[in-house]
């Protein structure tokens, strides 16, 4: 057994297997994988091998993506079987919202280069004969899908793996991981040690196990997953002995399962409600090839569905039923990146799809790992979207309920219930009192929007219009039953109300908690030196002033957005807070290992309540002695104020683009704060706004979000920060990348478009750009900007397609629509209003 490695993978499934073959590829031939049992013997061996395309989730999608096309490349290079059979998937559909998810899904598969179809109910008739298509809307179909042999692609992998050199060390258990003074990882086995600069945790089941031993909580805990197989069926046998091709995949998704052909029977997978989280403290040590009892009777609601829409499942005896364990996260999606508040420990687990998923996120990890950056923005799988909010108690509520939500209508607007709330603000119980209706943000709970006193959706309006199992489509009732919004692709219920709060926020004065930001405090005699080298703008020079400031990559792109508040003893940052865990993250391992820089997390001591609106000068004058005028209090500067007895450092900047302050205070002074501003308020029209009125603002401004207008994938140059880079204040990370983009010019650039011919439905991001018929971009964002009264999207386009005044074409679900590249910040281009005097 090797004493020391380049790096070491822990665990034999076929995510880690992927990760050994993908490091060996990158050049990496002295990586070793340590598997403590026989390889497949966990989760691997008895999934189902589906490979579906369709995902929401651009990083995934992009992932599953590589790993079909990967598959057969591996399959040739390796000369070894990995049973991939190419037969299609046809997903279902029998409601308007479930239509509208398949056509916005379809801009996002053309814009990452995915193959769809779409089909009639006739064509699902041609293609799965055994298909009844009564109720049917229509389908869409993945000519590229199919499934897999789990075993015989992991053993292809294995050898391929071998072939480069890496070295696989079965039936060996990982005892201890410690990190070593000099930053190596000391993995101790029962077989000997191994000394390695990078460890890999692909361990699955035992994620949670591994995790402990170096101090990690990691969010992953299995769920119950089970499908049927059946015995043969006769009329399948006769297509096979007539030498028919293998009906596709099918999917129907909204009674909540999938079947295909399975050795002349069929095998079907439902999702079901009620569905146990198992291996919560992790599997026994001698597990292995384990499976659970089977229960037949929650399944029942999904085989009755499933002999309704294909009889021919009910004509045969059931052959077996498995009931095996997969990895769940509390969104579903995966996590793949580093490890917070670790030196080169990386997770590559919780994948509830982890064949599709397996060689994509080998081959991303590998990129990671190897070259310091992913080539496409991994964000929405990377570990630290979530934080030490989530305990186990979260953990098991929400992978339950995301396994339960696998084919559920995966509206944009969509709040799930489970573990709700847990982190609230002082003031949440007076939003609430006020009509608040909530969204989640990084467990934190914040106001999406305000309903009017007494305000429902008719119960009329929640009906789905079908006999399906999956009907839900509306946010959790509220404690007295009532339910005050319906979900959809379209504009909603909420749509003209989230008008109303925009109306009086720039006619008035309105009232936002923003306490959810992310923030930090920097400090030390080397801190200002410190951020100048990490960021990409020049950091302010004098006490009170602020700065909008990026973090980049090596390449140029997007890391991190930072607000920075300069103070005369250190600078107080502020950042999105869904990626508190990653930006704090990012910013504790590039501190000075020579403690000149202290860096210390203040969120949860600090609010954060926005005062926004013409007449929020004249509101905070009542509260204050500070002079808000121009001269003493101008834009894009701070200073600490009395707001009546308390206290709060008032900032003067937002993301709605109108005259306002941010009020930093401390948490304990919050009622205090907010019982004043809306008394004082009363006579100029205060009125709390939620986070929509505030997208839709900032949507008008044309500001930008992460991970959506600023990525990784686009360059500081392209997402159009000219103003926020400064390459003359010396070195920063991604300068040099940025002058040789300068030089070399851009793939894309980034535009505000106005989106013409809208009824109901505006453009939500990922929507397909096109001119003269010829694919050119991507939407990034898009809403309704009610102070100009268009329908706006934001969006990266090729750099001939980007001059103002230039026509292009934008589908929305479906639907093509003229739009016409507009100047940036529509609303207010000089930013009168933000600089308005008083």
């Amino acid at each position: 057994m090797k004493s020391e490695a380049r790096a070491v993978v822990i665990g034999g499934g076929v995510v880690g297997v992927s990760t050994l073959y993908h490091l060996a590829k990158k050049g990496w031939s002295d990586a070793v994988l340590v598997e403590r049992r026989e390889l497949t013997s966990g989760s691997t061996w008895h999934a189902a091998g589906l490979l579906p395309l369709f995902n929401m989730s651009y990083s995934v999608g992009q992932i599953h993506k590589y790993s079909v096309k990967f598959y057969q490349e591996l399959q040739r290079e390796t000369g070894m079987n990995v049973g991939f059979t190419q037969c299609s998937n046809i997903r279902l559909a029998r409601t308007r919202d479930r239509w509208d998810e398949y056509m916005y899904y379809a801009g996002i598969a053309e814009t990452i280069g995915v193959p769809v179809n779409i089909l009639t109910p006739e064509q699902v008739k041609e293609i799965w004969p055994l298909c009844e298509t009564d109720g049917l809307l229509g389908a869409i179909q993945h000519p590229d899908d199919g499934y897999i042999q789990p075993a015989d692609l992991t053993q292809a992998l294995a050898k391929g793996a071998r072939d480069l050199g890496a070295v696989i060390q079965r039936n060996t258990t990982v005892t201890a991981i410690e990190q070593q003074p000099d930053g190596r990882w000391l993995v101790k086995t029962d077989k000997g040690d191994i000394l390695t600069e990078h460890v890999v945790s692909a361990t699955g089941n035992f994620a949670r196990l591994t995790g402990r031993m170096v101090g990690l909580d990691v969010p992953v805990i299995p769920v119950e997953h089970q499908y049927i197989v059946t015995e043969p069926h006769p009329a399948i046998l006769e297509r096979k002995r007539q030498g028919m091709p293998e009906m596709g995949v099918l999917r129907e998704s909204d009674c909540s399962w999938y079947m295909r052909e399975e050795n002349g029977g069929l095998l079907l997978g439902p999702y079901e409600k009620g569905a146990p989280c198992c291996y919560v403290d992790g599997p026994s040590e001698d597990s292995e090839y384990e499976l659970f009892q089977e229960d037949l009777e929650r399944l029942m609601p999904h085989v009755e569905t499933a002999i309704a829409r294909v009889p021919a499942f009910g004509e045969v005896g059931i052959k077996k039923i498995y009931n095996g364990a997969i990895a769940y996260t509390p969104d579903g999606s995966p996590i793949i990146g580093p490890a917070p508040g670790l030196k080169n420990f990386w997770l590559n687990e919780g994948h509830s799809f982890g064949i599709t998923a397996a060689g994509g996120a080998g081959w991303q990890l590998a990129e990671w790992i190897v070259e310091g950056e992913p080539s496409i923005d991994m964000m929405g799988v990377d570990p630290r979207r979530f934080g030490p909010y989530a305990t186990e108690g979260y953990l098991r509520e929400k992978n339950e309920e995301a396994y339960a939500n696998v084919f559920t209508v995966h509206y944009p607007d969509e709040e799930r219930a489970a573990a709700r709330p847990l982190r609230t603000t002082p003031c949440h119980g007076r939003m609430k009192r006020l009509g608040a209706v909530f969204g989640s943000v990084y467990g934190w709970e914040r106001p999406n929007w305000f309903a009017p006193e007494g305000y429902e959706v008719p119960e009329e309006e929640l009906g789905v219009g079908a006999d399906v199992l999956m009907k839900h489509n509306h946010a959790a009732p509220l404690e007295d039953g009532r339910i005050v919004e319906k979900w959809s692709f379209r504009r909603s219920n909420y749509f003209e109300h989230v008008g109303n709060e925009v109306r009086n926020t720039h006619e008035n004065v309105g009232l936002l908690d923003m306490s959810a930001f992310a923030k930090c405090w920097v400090s030390g005699p080397g801190a200002e030196a410190w951020l100048n080298r990490i960021f990409a703008n020049r950091i302010p020079k004098k006490d009170g002033r602020i700065a909008l400031c990026h973090l980049l990559t090596k390449d140029g792109g997007v890391r991190s957005e930072f607000t920075v508040y300069r103070q005369p003893t250190g600078f107080y940052l502020v950042s999105a807070g869904a990626y508190e865990a990653h930006d704090h993250d990012v910013l504790n391992k590039l501190l000075p290992k020579d403690g000149t820089v202290a860096m210390f997390p203040f969120t949860t001591h600090w609010g954060v309540l926005v005062l926004a609106g013409p007449k929020s000068r004249d509101l905070l004058r009542k509260l204050t002695r500070a002079d808000l005028s121009n001269a003493a209090f101008p834009w894009l500067s701070g200073r600490r104020i009395d707001v009546g007895p308390a206290t709060a450092h008032a900032l003067r900047v937002n993301f709605v683009g109108e005259l306002g302050w941010e009020l930093h205070h401390p948490i304990e002074m919050q009622n205090a704060i907010f019982d004043h501003l809306m008394e004082a308020g009363a006579e100029f029209g205060i009125k709390p706004f939620g986070i929509r009125a505030m997208t839709s603002m900032a949507i008008e401004k044309s500001y930008r979000l992460i991970p959506r207008e600023l990525s990784i994938e686009y360059s500081a140059w392209e997402s159009g920060l000219d103003r926020f880079v400064n390459l003359d204040k010396g070195d920063f990370i991604g300068r040099e990348a940025l002058v040789r983009q300068r030089q070399e010019g851009l793939g894309r650039n980034y535009v505000t478009l106005e989106v013409h011919d809208v009824a109901d439905a505006d453009a939500r991001g990922s929507e397909a750009v096109y001119r003269d018929g010829r694919l050119v971009g991507r939407a990034t964002h898009g809403g309704y900007g009610w102070r100009v009264g268009k329908s706006l999207a934001l969006a990266m386009v090729r750099p001939d397609c980007a001059t103002e005044g230039t026509g292009l074409e934008i589908r929305i679900l479906g639907k093509l629509h003229p739009a016409t590249v507009i100047g940036e910040s529509p609303f207010d281009p000089q930013n009168a209003a933000l600089r308005a005097d008083g």
